[in-house]
Parts: structure tokens; sequence; C-alpha cells
């Protein structure tokens, strides 16, 4: 991949999407494709067709999807399941025609079994049931990455290259109450407090479950050294992760710090915990010459700067 390819980052705005467009633009890339959802609505097949006909773009990132927390997952599974479908195979398909050079999709960690042997392998996909709050998402993304997996096979390439992050956090993270993932939320919550004077925060269930995170500008980092790096037919999909986790008690307790909040952290053991573990086996893409720069606690900091800033 060169710096002149004109490529094309689906979900731009995004959490992920943003850190891809800072990740090549900072790489002096500046031939990219970064059209509004209404000028491309991805859902629309006709619409996606058209797109790649007219630009014909070099390379594919799909980052683009709908995304939320346990919360909007559980209330919401057809809409999730719908979406990411319909997002998926328009933008495949419409990718797989116009024959371009490379795409990485993104998959997710809900993806593996709700009960799996830690640290996660790519190799126990498929083996178990994901947990049940977010299963409609994790079948759409299982499908999408089989759906790169069959076209690589069928047409004796690499071009598509599915990857697995754990749960991505920075920059243009949702903050939203009832659609964000925990530490967005967390972090929103604990702020909140502060300012308000406010001397507790009550979080969601047991704070025992362990979670991996890993900072949106390492995960855009690592789907680019992917695309510059062809990858054997046997490395597929490949996870993405920094290697430890942590409980979302000590979580809440790192963000509280970070914050500057020094009331009470209450448990609320009526909601849902979510899978009990999280943790992803990085060794394929640790083979191949990637490793994670931002240390979880320096993209926390990062990340409370830019939402003092801008949310």
């Amino acid at each position: 991949m060169n710096t002149g390819d004109l490529i094309y980052v689906a979900g731009h705005t995004g959490l992920i999407g943003s850190a891809l467009v800072r990740r090549l633009e900072g790489s002096g890339f500046t031939n990219l494709l970064l059209p509004k959802r209404a000028d491309l609505e991805l859902t629309d097949n006709a619409e996606v067709a058209n797109f790649f006909e007219e630009q014909k773009p070099s390379y594919v990132l799909l980052a683009a999807g709908k995304v939320g927390g346990i919360l909007e997952n559980r209330d919401f599974p057809m809409d999730f399941m719908t979406t990411n479908l319909n997002i998926q195979l328009n933008v495949l398909s419409a990718a797989a025609k116009n024959d371009v050079r490379g795409l990485v999709m993104f998959g997710s960690s809900c993806m593996y079994p709700r009960e799996c042997e830690q640290p996660m392998s790519e190799d126990t996909l498929l083996s178990g049931k994901p947990e049940p709050t977010s299963i409609a998402y994790a079948m759409a993304k299982l499908t999408g990455v089989h759906m790169c997996l069959a076209y690589n096979r069928q047409n004796s390439t690499q071009k598509f290259i599915p990857i697995i992050p754990n749960s991505a956090f920075g920059p243009n993270d949702n903050f939203d109450e009832q659609s964000g993932h925990v530490l967005s939320v967390l972090l929103r919550r604990f702020h909140e407090a502060k300012e308000k004077g406010e001397s507790e925060v009550t979080i969601w269930g047991s704070g025992t479950p362990r979670r991996e995170f890993v900072y949106s500008d390492d995960i855009a980092d690592a789907a680019i050294h992917l695309m510059s790096h062809v990858a054997p037919a046997t490395v597929l999909p490949i996870n993405v992760g920094i290697g430890s986790d942590l409980s979302i008690k000590d979580l809440a307790v790192q963000i509280a710090e970070v914050v500057g909040f020094d009331g009470v952290i209450k448990l609320d053991r009526t909601k849902p915990d979510g899978a009990p573990r999280k943790l992803l086996d990085s060794s394929r893409i640790n083979a191949m010459g990637w490793k994670p720069k931002t240390s979880f606690l320096e993209g926390l900091n990062k990340t409370y700067e830019w939402y003092k800033s801008n949310v």
C-alpha cells in the first residue's frame, strides 16, 4: 500500500474510523475517500454499488457498523443484526466486484464463546455460544468474518482481512449512557459526578468480569500494518489486543483516579455482567511484527482530555 493509493475508510467519523484517518494522514496518505452518511447510505445496496463503480478505491477499511453496549444490544437485537449484515454484504460484494487490492473488516471479541479458554485464540471461534446479551451483533460479525474467508478461499487470494480487536476506546468514542460501552460510559459518569459534587457513583453488575481495552490508534496501526503485510491463510482472522486485562471494578477505580473523583464506588448487582472474561491471544499479529504502542493508562488519559474538550 502506497501513499498515493485511493483508500476508502467506511465509518470515518466513528471511534476506529477516525483513528484510521489520523493514522493514514499522519503517514502521508492524502488520497482518502471519506463520504458522509448523507451522501452514502451503506445499508443501501444500489448506493454502495454505484459508489464503488464510480470511485474505484484500491483499498477499503470497513469500520462502519451499528455498535452499542449491553443495554442497547439486549433491547434492539434485530437492528444490530440487520444493519451490520446489510453493511457487510453490500461493501464486501462491491469490493469483490470492483477488484479492490485489499480490504480490512473489523470483527468483535463478542464473537467468541461466553465460556472460553483464556486468552481466546482465533481457533476457538464457533466452539461455543456467544454471550446472550450480544448474540445478534456477534452473529452478524461472525458472518462478516466468514464472508471474508469464503471470498479468499473461492478466489485463492488473501485480499479480505478480518481482524478482531478487543474493547476499543479513545477519541470519538460513544459516551452516551444508553448506547455506549463500559469504559466510555463510566468515564462520563465519573466526570459528571465530580462536576456535580456527588459523593458516589454506581456501576453495573458485580464488578468482577475482566476486559481487555485497546486504544483506537493502536487498532488503526494494526489494520494498516496488516494491509501492508500479506498474511498467510492459516492466520486469518487475526486478534488485536494488548495482552492484559483488568476487572470492571479496577477499571472504575482507575477512571475515578484519572478524572479526580474521590467518592464511593457502588455496585448494582441487579444489572447484568456480560461475559466473565474477554482476553485475546494476539500472538498471531505479534509474530507478524505488530505490538501496541499505547499503555492503557496513557490511552485513558488521552481519552479523558479529548472528552473534556469535545463532549
